[in-house]
This record gives C-alpha cells, structure tokens and sequence, in this order.
C-alpha cells in the first residue's frame, strides 16, 4: 500500500492536465487517485479494527464463561454431596424431586458452557497472541458466534438463575427437619416418657421454626429471582440498543465513503 501511495510528483498526464491547487508538482489524476488509495486503506483498517474488537470480545465472553461456569458447578457438586438428609424426617417427594432436578439441570447446564467454552477459549487466544492485523481472519470467533453467545447466556443468565433456585430449594431440605424435633424424636426438649403437658406452650412456636426459616428464605429469594430477571432483560436490551446505535453509525460513515469515492470515479472519468 505504500508503494502505490509513492507516485511520481512531476509526471503530467498526456495532454497536459491541470494542476493541484495544493499538490504542488501533482497532477490532478495523481491526487485524485491518491485520495482514492487513502480513503481504502482507511476503511480497510477501520474494518479490521471492527473485527479485532469482535475478537477480543469473544474471548471475553469465554472467559467468563468458564470461569463461572466452573464456580457455580462446583458449588452445586459440593450443595448437592454435602446435605444431610436426616433419615427419620418424611420429605416431601416434590421438594426431593424438584431439589434433584435444579441440581442436575445446574450442573448440566455449566458444563455445557464450559465445554464450549473450553474447545473455542484456546484457538481465539491463539490468534489474539499473534501480532499481525491480517491474523484476525484466521480466529473461529465469528463462525462460532452463535455457540459463544450460547455458552454466554448458559453461564450467565440460565446458569445463575439456577442457582438461585438452587439455593432456595437447599434452604428448605435444611430446615424443614427441624420441625420434627418434637416428643417423635425423644429429644432433650420433651425426653420420651416425659409431661408433655409441661414442655407443650413452651414447644409450640419451636415446632414451625424450620418452616418459618425454609418461608424466608423463599420470600427473600423470590424478589431476587424476580429483580435477576428484570435486570437481565434491562441489560439485554440496553446491549442490543447500543450495538444498533453503532451499526447506525457504521452505514451513515460507510454511506459517506461511498459518496466520497463516487465524486472521485466521477473525477477520473472526467480527466
């Protein structure tokens, strides 16, 4: 490019042609076809810029992905190994199933991510290394894009979610047993055997102290659930709003290129 840009200054065209008025030695055609060179090379590299910030932002993405992913996986590994379930407390089989089924979609869904995450994370970092503007077009980020945005939103949106679930559902197996800690039990509160007349008022408001736990532990989860999701598609939207202000702005400045180099093509034509 910077061979062509070096033309001759004190070459005038055949048939004697006009001068520049701020070209100095340039002919008319040698400044209008450097014009030309330069406004390409600019959009070339305004391109380029464009795709090399489309990578960088891939590897972002798959970055926190993965680690995310990998954290709130292992939490629910660990959530789901370490519960004690106590053997003389009849759950309810909806809170054992519904408990079962957030763990396994949880993790399941992490590790999705974390797969995808995985296999493309090291062929973008690869590229991204190299110091080479051309290298761009070598990186899987933009064939992938849609497994990137899809790791993204598991890791995220689905994955967090989950999580909070997850933690409201481990609220009630940890809680609900202690409601059974009654005179069933022979505890110290009310040993077998004993008045049950004398420990009666006294035990009464114990007996519904899990529950009342397992209830707020619900009701503080819930608005959070509520505002996580809100928030999400505040975010989701206010990201498609400035990607659509930006593309905006790409055409009106491409629209401009292109009026620009049509005034050249229409000077050459002339000359």
């Amino acid at each position: 490019m910077s061979g062509e840009l070096n033309v001759p200054m004190g070459s005038p065209a055949p048939g004697g042609s006009e001068r520049c008025p701020d070209g100095g030695g340039m002919d008319y055609r040698d400044w209008v076809r450097r014009s030309y060179l330069e406004l390409v090379s600019s959009n070339h590299h305004s391109v380029q810029a464009l795709s090399w910030r489309k990578l960088y932002l891939s590897r972002a993405k798959l970055k926190a992905s993965s680690r995310t992913s990998a954290l709130l996986s292992g939490f629910a590994m660990v959530a789901m190994v370490e519960v004690e379930l106590e053997m003389q407390y009849q759950y309810p089989p909806a809170l054992l199933i519904a408990f079962s089924v957030c763990t396994t979609v949880l993790v399941a869904v992490h590790l999705f991510a974390l797969l995808i995450s995985t296999c493309i994370l090291p062929n973008v970092e690869a590229v991204s290394n190299i110091h080479n503007l051309n290298s761009v077009s070598e990186s899987p980020h933009e064939r992938m894009h849609h497994y990137i945005e899809l790791a993204w939103g598991f890791s995220t949106a689905l994955g967090i979610l989950l999580f909070l679930v997850e933690v409201m559902l481990l609220c009630w197996m940890k809680f609900l047993p202690v409601d059974s800690g009654g005179p069933q039990r022979g505890t110290a509160c009310c040993p077998p055997g004993g008045d049950a007349n004398a420990t009666g008022p006294a035990e009464a408001p114990a007996r519904h102290s899990g529950w009342n736990a397992a209830l707020a532990s619900t009701i503080i989860m819930a608005p959070v659930a509520v505002i996580f999701v809100v928030f999400t598609i505040h975010f989701y939207r206010s990201l498609v709003r400035h990607k659509t202000e930006r593309h905006h702005q790409e055409i009106e400045e491409l629209h401009k290129i292109k009026i620009q180099l049509d005034g050249h093509e229409r000077g050459l034509m002339t000359v």
